[in-house]
């Protein structure tokens, strides 16, 4: 699996993405092959949410991560 990030073209009355050419020789698709697409949406939903907190934390966020690892890990 292999992932790709495409915009959306109209070709006709119908949309489509394009594949890298890349994508295609390591994946080794062939024209006619069914291939599964799944879609995702970008947004900055998760940016917008990790961002509500900052200013609000007296450590940078690597220093609490550094000393949960030590309290997990090194007792």
């Amino acid at each position: 699996m292999t992932e790709v990030e495409s915009k959306i073209r109209k070709w006709g009355n119908s949309f489509g993405v394009i594949i890298p050419n890349e994508v295609i020789k390591k994946e080794k698709l062939k024209e006619g092959q069914k291939v599964g697409i799944i879609i995702l949406k970008k947004s900055d939903v998760l940016k917008k949410t990790f961002g509500m907190m900052k200013g609000e934390w007296k450590e940078p966020a690597q220093d609490i991560k550094d000393k949960l690892r030590k309290e997990l890990y090194d007792e």
